[in-house]
């Protein structure tokens, strides 16, 4: 499909404008990314791939602490699409968060320029297609962010940084799996696991006695994955954008959505060796193998693959492990523990259960009952142009209801500048995955069991992990901690994909009066308008 820009001369020069008044001493990357279908095999059945640039996964996006990102994304496809950006927190600008709520989707042979900044980040995230089910199909890539030369790291430089996706994957083109649900139906179990778009042989190339930065995300649509290397021992170094206590793994669990940062060394005889990826809390388990590879390996990969761990309470002890290392440097210098998240008072508690159920004969979720259905304009433009009747603030209760579910436009009001604790509750016998965009939260508490206010005697408020992306067990509870700094209209959604697509999301809309553009810039310029955000009275500002 030929692809006519919308760009202009003045466009351009806005952007520009826009990029100096966001930062006028930060640095400034260009992309340049088209979209395409493209025939792929990665589980030895040809189908229909999404392709960025050609590539399946899409390329890397590599930045620094405070970098402005400039994407300009080609749609060549035959339908609508969107990219995310999960981790990137956009502080001030939900506008370019690339979710139907904030943003209009990118018409078929038409283009849109993302302006991004990685403002006070450091680590690794990824990137996905937010649309429909087109992440079942691929667009999906690492985000790697590095600190400042400066800014000291709690780790020696190894010797190569490597991207390691992983996720479960379906043989079934992305619109027959969306029929399925659009149908009423559910999505049947993935075909098989993936590594780096590879169902088998993908390669991590090493040299004896070197470290490695193995950068690890789950990109996939709803099965925990754990994630292991024979023989070698993982440190876990660093996790959404926190430097952690550097704790050995010998196995790690990755839930749908979570990127991990970990350390490994060549220290073991110069051979090949299993790198082993397997679904985790399924009946039936998936598993795929890549391979360590020596650069003076002696011999190709031998013995059994390596076990994962088979209990729950493993999996709960680890991720009660991964903990703030307190004195690193984040993407400043003071140190991370510098923010006495523990000591400040809490302003509201927010308690969110998911639930299954039907609505009109369909399958459908929710949390606290409200099943999200999206408008025909983004909430977010219709904040901004004044739209009446879109959207309703407060249309989700902040409490579980118990109730049957019913479908709502669901937007939770919050206020700028507050400090809030949100309760994940999961009565369900599947493991959850909860996404913020937008923000980093403290996770203080997980356990088995129903949550009370006595819960809180086991949180902790010391050195908790601050990460975006959170799973919360089978009939249990999980708790966060949260500033809400950052003004905007953010998704709040779970990490399953066929949940998320059927209502199991809202979002959360951080309101202030204030109208300075130091809490929240202007609509972008190049903004593309949909819905009743269309015509004369809705024309995006001149910059």
């Amino acid at each position: 499909m030929e692809v006519k820009s919308v760009n202009t001369t003045a466009m351009i020069l806005g952007l520009l404008f826009l990029i100096s008044f966001v930062a006028a001493e930060d640095p400034y990357r260009f992309f340049e990314w088209h979209v395409t279908y493209g025939n792929i095999s990665p589980l030895n059945v040809a189908q229909q791939g999404i392709l960025i640039n050609g590539k399946f996964p899409g390329p890397d996006i590599v930045s620094v602490t405070n970098d402005n990102l400039i994407i300009n994304v080609f749609n060549h496809l035959d339908e609508p699409f969107l990219i995310s950006w999960s981790g990137i927190r956009n502080w001030r600008n939900s506008y370019q968060d690339g979710v139907y709520g904030t943003t209009c989707p990118i018409p078929p042979g038409k283009n849109y320029t993302y302006v991004l900044q990685v403002k006070d980040q450091i680590g690794s995230f990824y990137y996905f297609p937010s649309l429909g089910l087109h992440k079942a199909a691929g667009g999906f890539g690492a985000i790697r962010i590095s600190s400042r030369p400066k800014i000291p790291v709690p780790f020696p430089a190894p010797a190569d940084d490597y991207t390691v996706l992983i996720g479960d994957w379906y043989k079934t083109n992305h619109k027959d799996l969306r029929a399925q649900l659009d149908n009423g139906g559910k999505l049947p179990s993935p075909d098989g696991i993936l590594i780096n778009g590879r169902g088998s042989g993908a390669t991590l190339n090493i040299e004896q006695g070197k470290t490695y930065r193995l950068r690890i995300s789950n990109v996939g649509l709803q099965n925990s994955l754990n994630f292991r290397i024979q023989n070698h021992m993982m440190k876990l170094v660093e996790v959404e954008g926190t430097h952690t206590i550097q704790t050995l793994f010998s196995t790690l669990d990755v839930h749908v959505g979570q990127s991990y940062s970990v350390l490994i060394t060549a220290d073991q005889p110069a051979k090949d060796y299993y790198i082993v990826v397997s679904s985790r809390f399924t009946s039936k388990i998936l598993i795929t193998t890549g391979v360590l590879h020596y650069s003076n390996s002696a011999g190709p990969v031998s013995g059994p693959i390596p076990d994962a761990p088979t209990q729950l309470q493993w999996s709960f002890d680890q991720a009660r492990a991964i903990k703030t290392n307190l004195t690193a440097s984040g993407p400043r210098p003071n140190p991370q523990g510098s923010y006495h998240y523990g000591k400040i008072q809490i302003s509201r508690t927010i308690r969110l259960a998911n639930s299954a159920g039907n609505i009109k004969g369909k399958q459908r979720y929710a949390v606290n009952s409200a099943s999200f259905y999206p408008t025909d304009t983004p909430l977010k433009l219709a904040d901004y142009f004044k739209i009446a009747g879109v959207y309703n603030p407060g249309s989700i209760p902040d409490q579980p209801t118990y109730g049957a579910i019913f479908p709502v436009t669901s937007v939770m009001q919050t206020d700028y500048k507050t400090f809030v604790e949100i309760v994940f509750e999961n009565w369900e016998d599947i493991v959850q995955t909860w996404h913020l965009d937008g923000y980093s939260f403290y996770v203080v508490g997980m356990e088995l069991g129903k949550w009370s206010a006595a819960s809180r005697k086991v949180y902790n408020l010391n050195d908790a992990a601050s990460r975006c992306t959170v799973q919360v067990y089978p009939k249990s509870w999980t708790a966060i901690y949260i500033s809400l700094d950052n003004v905007g209209m953010w998704n709040l959604r779970s990490e399953l994909w066929e949940r998320q697509y059927l209502g199991q999301q809202f979002y959360m809309r951080v309101y202030t009066t204030s109208t300075s553009l130091r809490d929240e810039y202007l609509i972008p310029k190049n903004a593309l308008l949909c819905g009743r955000a269309t015509g004369p009275h809705t024309t995006a500002p001149l910059l």
